[in-house]
């Protein structure tokens, strides 16, 4: 495509050119409505699409109900261009309870809708340039369900993606063009340029507005518009999408808008555009249209009429709003999760005549047996694909068995291995990911938090994300500091995902398999110790295993060993709570203790099965949390201390913890890596102090 300025003379109907006029008055209206009624209006944090209307309402007009888009918070035109009406807009503005987005939770601009005749819009963050890697994840799982049949690519779905060119220097935003150019993704990034970020100017913040930076991804075409004149808009933009849906390539479209509102209501114009506002304000795109209009022999009497009709309706619909119900409090907590079909173990553990398997060996027929049943799920990560398969080799051959469009190499890109899941998610697809190391996870974290974590609260339960995220953890043998580290405390301090941790290859497949059926982002901490059973002590991690049915629900832990019924009586018995090694670790130290240890094999981190914890407790009344983080800050103290608000009355004891010392990197070494870590020797030495008690 010719890389120019488009050409703005081009006719539009006009029809389509009064429907754009009356909504840009509106959105007009509406930024006028909240700066009149400022005190009620910025209550809540809000911005508005004052400036930007032309290319906004331009890309809506283009847009189908088969379509998927991912906007950012000034986008307020797209919604309204889409046919969404000012009055639920406003119910979103004063965080009401018919709020069709999020029921009050979430901020103006910040969309997410299922309905007959409009795109999907999924839940995204603050959209900052990280909605970027989830709206690529869109664009994925449409080539992805395309290229298995599943999906026809001559119906010409897209994503639009819409950024602000100050998001575009974010470095997950070239995660996602890399991935767009890599693949050749059906996607439309939309860059809105105003030339501002907060108070900071385009000059300040980037060495290169984004059209320019775009032409370093071979692949990406792009164009320029006159994002304030919407006649340049809508045909620039007629290219642009008819370019995509019949290609099936990735394109940008870069639009100069002037900033003519507030960065929002809580960062004030006046306190730092000084004489910028009135350049800004000769490029607005209202008069600029309505000129254009009186060309075409529209009066100007027309045009008034339509001022004073459209006041009218928006003040109606701002007092239908102001009144409207808030949510009721009660209703606060609803949809940190969406509900699992998996709810009851099921299948065949122990078939008759199985052999025992390794855990990897488990992981990788659960994955095989999920991408032969399921053709909407696909695999991929760093050094998964082609003929590796893993540097585990637990994807071992099915790259070469399900063709490299299911189970696929990445870039070194966490970001998006993670982040992309919500986009496939949203789409239909089935998404089964892997961060190669745990100490590798950090990049992805801000996806994982800002994108999956909030998606199905945030959205009153309509965009849940299924999402199986395999992380090998965990120290042995010499790994080193940056192969080694233990993260799930961490990732437990990001609600609304699922952390599970099993200790043996039975559990393994179960989980897995339950994991990938839970409609919530689930993060599977395997440990690399256990996969072989090769450390000394860790061979029950070897076990029969179970058939293609089995199902183990999540948040169901596991007494995997008692205590004698003689030594609880007596008052001589311990329980050690743990998941992972620490199962091993227990079970190596109690050999010399008679009996008088029972151990709780979590299996689940979150959801907890704090019904069991408090079980073995009340049994037993003296407790171990074992794990092998360093303990400081860690689950394992914040469990023994909800341990000990609950159990109190019926401990013997201080309620003990053990885990690694309290330093930041697991030291190559390894005499340095055995005297950080836990082991048998120092949970004997713990659980004799504590049956001593």
């Amino acid at each position: 495509m010719n890389t120019a300025s488009v050409d703005s003379t081009a006719q539009v109907d006009l029809d389509i050119l009064l429907k754009a006029y009356r909504l840009m008055m509106t959105a007009k209206t509406m930024a006028d409505t909240y700066e009149e009624n400022k005190n009620i209006c910025s209550k809540y944090v809000h911005s508005t699409s004052r400036g930007h209307e032309a290319i906004q309402l331009a890309t809506a007009f283009h847009l189908t109900e088969t379509d998927y888009l991912s906007v950012y918070y000034r986008d307020e035109s797209i919604l309204l261009g889409l046919g969404l009406s000012p009055y639920e807009l406003m119910l979103q503005l004063m965080a009401k309870k018919d709020d069709p987005f999020s029921g009050g939770r979430t901020y103006y601009g910040h969309p997410s809708l299922r309905r007959s005749g409009f795109p999907v819009i999924p839940h995204q963050s603050s959209a900052t340039g990280m909605q970027a890697i989830p709206a690529t994840g869109m664009a994925h799982a449409l080539a992805y369900l395309e290229s298995q049949g599943l999906q026809e690519a001559a119906d010409g779905r897209m994503v639009v993606c819409s950024l602000g060119d100050g998001s575009v220097t974010e470095g997950e935003v070239a995660e996602a063009f890399q991935m767009a150019v890599l693949k050749s993704l059906p996607i439309l990034y939309l860059v809105q340029d105003n030339d501002w970020g907060i108070s900071a100017t385009g000059a300040e913040m980037r060495a290169m507005d984004a059209y320019e930076y775009a032409a370093g991804f071979k692949g990406l075409e792009r164009i320029r518009v006159d994002g304030a004149d919407f006649i340049d808009s809508y045909t620039g933009l007629q290219e642009a999408f008819k370019l995509v849906r019949e290609q099936r390539r990735p394109i940008l479209v870069h639009a100069k808008c002037p900033l003519l509102g507030h960065h929002t209501s809580g960062v004030r114009r006046e306190w730092y555009r000084g004489e910028n506002l009135s350049a800004h304000a000769l490029q607005d795109p209202l008069p600029r249209l309505g000129a254009q209009l009186l060309e075409q022999g529209v009066t100007a009497d027309e045009l008034i009429s339509i001022a004073q009709e459209v006041k009218l309706e928006v003040q109606a619909q701002y007092e239908k709003a102001l009144a409207a119900a808030n949510p009721d409090p009660a209703t606060f907590a609803r949809h940190e999760f969406a509900p699992t079909p998996v709810v009851e173990e099921t299948g065949t553990r122990t078939p008759a005549q199985a052999e025992k398997v390794t855990m990897v060996d488990a992981a990788l027929h659960a994955v095989d047996e999920l991408l032969k049943e399921y053709p909407e799920a696909l695999f991929y990560g760093q050094d998964v694909g082609g003929e590796l398969g893993g540097v585990f080799r637990e994807a071992a051959l099915l790259a070469k068995k399900y063709g490299d469009n299911r189970v696929f190499n990445t870039p070194i890109q966490e970001a998006y291995i993670v982040g992309s899941t919500a986009g496939m998610s949203a789409v239909g697809a089935k998404p089964i990911v892997e961060i190669q190391f745990a100490d590798y996870i950090w990049p992805g974290i801000n996806q994982l938090v800002e994108e999956l974590s909030k998606s199905c609260y945030l959205s009153m339960g309509k965009f849940p994300v299924q999402a199986l995220i395999r992380v090998p953890i965990g120290a042995y043998g010499g790994g080193g500091p940056y192969h080694s580290g233990s993260i799930e405390s961490t990732l437990l301090n990001i609600r609304g995902i699922k952390v599970v941790y099993p200790s043996n290859a039975a559990d393994m497949k179960g989980l897995m398999k339950a994991a990938f059926l839970d409609p919530n982002p689930v993060v599977m901490l395997e440990h690399k110790g256990l996969y072989w059973s090769k450390v000394p002590g860790t061979e029950d991690a070897k076990t029969v295993e179970p058939a293609a049915d089995y199902l183990l629900p999540l948040g169901k832990a596991h007494v995997v060993q008692r205590a004698d019924a003689q030594q609880v009586e007596q008052g001589n018995s311990v329980t050690v709570i743990t998941y992972g090694m620490g199962v091993y670790w227990a079970k190596s130290a109690s050999k010399q203790l008679n009996g008088s240890v029972e151990i709780l094999d979590l299996r689940t981190l979150n959801p907890l099965d704090f019904e069991a914890v408090v079980a073995t407790v009340q049994q037993h009344g003296k407790v171990l949390v074992l794990t092998e983080e360093p303990l400081m800050n860690s689950f394992a103290e914040s469990l023994a201390g909800r341990i000990s608000r609950t159990c109190f009355q019926h401990l013997d004891a201080p309620v003990f913890t053990l885990g690694a010392e309290n330093l930041p990197a697991v030291p190559l070494n390894v005499e340095l890596e055995k005297m950080m870590l836990p082991n048998a020797d120092k949970v004997l030495a713990s659980l004799q102090e504590l049956l001593a008690y």
